[in-house]
């Protein structure tokens, strides 16, 4: 018989939202829904009307960790609208402000998976921030690598968290040769560490993998060779940085991509039948809770192809490099082999920048009003904004963003595993849940869910 069990909130990744389980009596879970339950932002209205320099500024205030996708993919698309060509040596400061800024976001990540994670050679889970070596060189790793990321997105973009330099046309200035020094040194710097950071984590990960269960109190789990997979595809526009509808060949067809309501997707009305107070922290939901993520995720379901699609570092390496692992393993090891690909891709752009290059198309049109897009490989996943521009001013704007993709992916992932290493799958794919809410209920009493402000 199937039981219903609620984990709320979840916990150790950006934004709020929660699970809603079926499970087994065994305890494996036979349908997992992941519900957003964040605040929706409303930047997409807050747009209309506004300058085309304005809103990729305040389209980046959606999140604190990757502002610097919201910016790009926000310019790009004004751009793509507009029909406006950048100098090569903008497009170069706008890569390593991307690699800089994954950087930072893969190295956090870390941190927020380490907890999941066993010692080698122990049943003992790592505590990141104790003192004991290996764990307190990790740890200094990871802050290094942060601060070395961020220090380079200040140096090219302005800020490391709301870069103020990029701006439609390519960028307000470019950088001094002695900015490029500092730069350079830094992701050299960053280099070694990285590779110790991929090689440290990999080996945790790998450790897990080979484990036949995980604690949870004086619970052992089982922990299912084939943990977090699914049936889905993967999309992946670039390796690095992304594409746009200005491009002579675009990867990505907003032809085929549309966006459906959470019914036949999620769970309707339904009451918790199974809890459980020991689980960490704080327990579960209690028998009788009422939950109907139908009516309340913040989120719609973005299809493409008419499937939803998983996107992220996974996708990338399978799309890109023909990467062979699956599930939540598979996306932790590919988001540690991106370490070392954007701190080597930081030097190789410094190399080729032009310190004394244009950095400012001669002429920024207003625009007609024509649609333009841009798909910016965010650290999480293909972030797709789209516009258009008339007279300087933003008539439509809207934000497409990784963890919306990933949201009705990410269920399906949780379908087969024990269902207290739900939030480790879903964590697996890195969530920024605040970016990815856009709908609101506007009626409590009747349940019923604002049209999509995307819209």
């Amino acid at each position: 018989m199937s039981r219903i069990v609620e984990i709320s909130p979840t916990t150790r990744h950006e934004g709020h939202s929660k699970l809603v389980l079926q499970i087994d009596n065994d305890g494996i879970v036979e349908r997992g829904d992941w519900v957003s339950i964040n605040p929706v932002r409303g930047i997409e209205k807050l747009a209309i009307g506004k300058s085309m320099e304005y809103v990729p500024k305040i389209a980046s205030r959606v999140c604190g960790i990757c502002p610097v996708a919201h910016v790009l993919s926000g310019i790009g698309a004004m751009e793509a609208s507009i029909g406006c060509e950048i100098p090569k040596d903008a497009h170069t400061l706008r890569v390593i402000m991307q690699c800089a800024n994954r950087l930072n976001s893969h190295a956090f990540h870390n941190i927020l998976i380490l907890p999941d994670l066993y010692l080698p050679g122990t049943d003992t889970k790592i505590n990141p921030w104790a003192p004991e070596e290996p764990v307190r060189s990790a740890m200094k790793r990871i802050l290094r690598l942060r601060q070395i990321g961020q220090a380079i997105t200040q140096i090219v973009g302005g800020e490391a968290i709301h870069p103020s330099n990029p701006r439609v046309g390519g960028m307000y200035r470019n950088i001094s040769p002695q900015a490029k020094t500092k730069a350079y040194d830094l992701a050299k710097e960053g280099i070694p560490l990285a590779h110790e950071q991929m090689d440290f984590m990999i080996a945790l990960l790998r450790n897990f993998q080979d484990r036949d269960w995980s604690g949870f109190g004086e619970t052992q789990v089982p922990i299912p060779k084939k943990l977090g997979y699914h049936n889905q595809g993967y999309m992946a526009t670039d390796p690095i940085y992304g594409t746009t509808s200005l491009a002579d060949h675009p990867s990505w067809d907003p032809d085929r991509h549309r966006e459906v309501r959470p019914p036949g997707y999620y769970m309707g009305e339904c009451k918790v039948t199974f809890e459980d107070p020991t689980y960490p922290i704080g327990g579960t939901s209690s028998m009788g809770t009422e939950a109907n993520p139908q009516r309340e995720t913040c989120t719609g379901i973005p299809l493409y192809d008419g499937q939803p699609v998983e996107v992220g570092p996974l996708a990338r390496m399978k799309v890109f490099h023909h990467f062979d692992e699956r599930g939540t393993i598979g996306q932790a090891v590919a988001r540690q082999l991106e370490y070392t690909n954007d701190l080597d891709l930081i030097i190789t752009g410094l190399d080729e920048l032009d310190t004394g290059g244009k950095v400012m198309a001669d002429m920024v049109p207003g625009g007609d009003g024509s649609p333009g897009w841009a798909v910016n490989e965010a650290p999480r996943g293909s972030n797709v904004h789209f516009v258009r521009v008339k007279n300087k001013k933003v008539q439509w704007f809207s934000m497409l963003v990784p963890t919306t993709w990933n949201f009705p992916v990410a269920g399906m992932a949780l379908a087969g595993s024990p269902w207290q290493l739900a939030e480790f799958i879903i964590r697996g794919f890195d969530p920024c849940v605040s970016c990815a809410s856009h709908m609101i209920v506007i009626d409590e009493k009747q349940r019923i869910v604002a049209q999509k402000l995307i819209a």
